[in-house]
């Protein structure tokens, strides 16, 4: 039904949903589902685009309340758990914290993730080439991955297991997620490692 009420109203869609991601991140959701509910609806490019914009965009506002407002809060919380990675932060932020999106924060759920460089006192303008650059790879693959549902879905072949999980459309973006986790364990090794 709202795949058939996207087709004339595709511009007032993406703007909802855009918003809808903004607040999703602001009020600290897992962003899973909403990802593959994009992807699903509007395709993996489309998708992919109003979900990097509406993370950076929700992810800043919400990094600016909590270091305005919860500073010393998310200093107590945090500052402990990530002293390991403050002496590579303070080398480079925006490559560092563009690595830890990339690798997906180490296991960080991705609310943690948006309000972790309080600690680091990040700049607005690194933060948010940061977090673009960095989410591009697993926002891609997991908004393909709801698209290649909705592909499934709309040939009309008879679902189960097998069926779906040999479409291109699906084990594509999951070979993608295979090759994200290698090369995070990669970029971990590499840049993360005490000298």
């Amino acid at each position: 039904m709202i795949l058939e009420y996207k087709k004339g109203n595709i511009f007032f869609l993406t703007i909802t949903f855009f918003i809808i991601t903004i607040l999703l991140n602001l009020l600290l959701s897992p962003m899973l589902i909403p990802t593959l509910v994009i992807g699903f609806i509007f395709g993996k490019w489309l998708g992919t685009a109003i979900l990097l914009f509406g993370n950076t965009c929700g992810g800043l506002l919400l990094y600016l309340l909590a270091k305005t407002f919860f500073s010393e809060f998310i200093q107590e919380k945090f500052a402990i758990k990530f002293t390991k990675f403050v002496e590579f932060f303070n080398k480079n932020e925006t490559m560092y914290f563009m690595l830890f999106r990339l690798i997906g924060g180490g296991g960080t759920p991705f609310p943690i993730q948006n309000v972790l460089p309080v600690i680091f006192n990040m700049s607005a303008k690194n933060y948010i080439l940061a977090t673009f650059i960095g989410t591009i790879p697993a926002t891609f693959v997991t908004t393909a991955l709801g698209s290649g549902i909705e592909s499934v879905i709309d040939q009309n072949a008879e679902l189960n297991f097998f069926s779906v999980f040999i479409s291109p459309e699906i084990y594509l973006p999951i070979l993608g997620f295979v090759l994200i986790l290698v090369s995070t364990f990669i970029l971990k090794k590499i840049f993360f490692k005490k000298n």
